[in-house]
């Protein structure tokens, strides 16, 4: 299984409407991958090393799949409206890592 995050610099004048990422942007994503997407979840962040500094990222999304290809053969066809929908609740771009998922 593979992780796909999609992370957000929590840079100086950052805009991120969590609202709106939470109850529009991701379930048009959910929608849209369907059944290759293996499951969600969204980390807003917080504090950084000391609970008085701020977070690196204001928010991560962590999307879940069997594989490599699984996420692209999804997400290709939607990558420009997901793309497209990013000035409605931000003023920054994501990055983005694929990493292989190990849990214990």
């Amino acid at each position: 299984m593979i992780k796909v995050s999609v992370m957000y610099p929590n840079v100086n004048d950052v805009r991120f409407d969590a609202k709106y990422y939470k109850n529009s942007h991701l379930p048009m994503v959910i929608k849209a991958l369907g059944n290759a997407l293996k499951g969600i979840e969204l980390d807003l962040g917080l504090a950084g090393r000391n609970s008085d500094e701020k977070a690196p990222y204001v928010a991560i999304a962590h999307l879940k799949f069997d594989s490599i290809a699984s996420f692209k053969e999804s997400f290709g066809p939607h990558a420009k409206m997901f793309a497209e929908d990013v000035k409605n609740y931000s003023n920054v771009e994501g990055e983005i890592q694929i990493s292989e998922l190990i849990t214990f």
